[in-house]
């Protein structure tokens, strides 16, 4: 997850049966070279369930070199033996998950507007740390939680040189300034997952040739 230039990072919607794994080839394929990550993120199932819908999805993307990355769950990218799991501030220490995924995991923090966090994150070892949401968002609702500025992001890439993930109600109508702000990656869900995912993705990459 160290592509030069700002990167999209899809993120799953929470029903990934039907024929979500054909919908997620069409968005990969149209974003060759923009979509590098590809995060696995379902609720209330068990890990046996969870991994049975997750394998086809790692297949996809493994076969297009884009890292799978899987939400929360260190046991369960452990057993997948994904690309990396991305942790929230109550998911555990990157340190242990380290220690459980070894040290190729891409392993990323939600930070939400808190430089300190980001900055703890780092140095417990983080390839990646999110700020967000930056705009309203179903998939990442923060009720009344501060939103980053942009400036939180200009902030990180001058001084750091660990990648900065940009999440929250993001679409190609709004993703300008996050791009100039310096963020690595965009991550998207209901932007793509909520319309044709091509022409959406389509949008996104005609968005940061624009903005970059």
């Amino acid at each position: 997850m160290t592509e030069p230039g700002t990167q999209l990072y899809l993120i799953s919607p929470l029903d990934v049966s039907g024929d979500f794994p054909a919908r997620l080839e069409r968005a990969l394929d149209a974003g060759k070279g923009v979509v590098t990550a590809f995060q696995f993120r379902v609720k209330d199932l068990d890990q046996h369930d969870a991994a049975r819908l997750a394998e086809p999805l790692q297949a996809i993307c493994a076969e297009r070199d884009v890292a799978f990355i899987v939400n929360d769950s260190v046991a369960l990218a452990k057993r997948l033996k994904a690309d990396g799991v991305h942790l929230g501030q109550d998911d555990g220490d990157p340190r242990d998950a380290r220690e459980e995924l070894g040290r190729e995991a891409q392993i990323g923090i939600t930070c939400h507007a808190s430089r300190h966090m980001a900055m703890d994150a780092g140095e417990a070892g983080a390839d990646y740390v999110a700020f967000g949401a930056f705009f309203e968002s179903t998939t990442k609702d923060k009720g009344d939680a501060e939103r980053p500025g942009i400036e939180t992001l200009e902030w990180w890439a001058t001084l750091f040189e660990i990648p900065c993930v940009a999440i929250g109600g993001i679409t190609p109508e709004n993703c300008g300034p996050l791009i100039k702000a310096g963020a690595d990656f965009l991550a998207v869900s209901g932007a793509v997952w909520n319309s044709d995912e091509v022409a959406a993705v389509n949008a996104f990459t005609d968005a940061i040739s624009a903005a970059s």
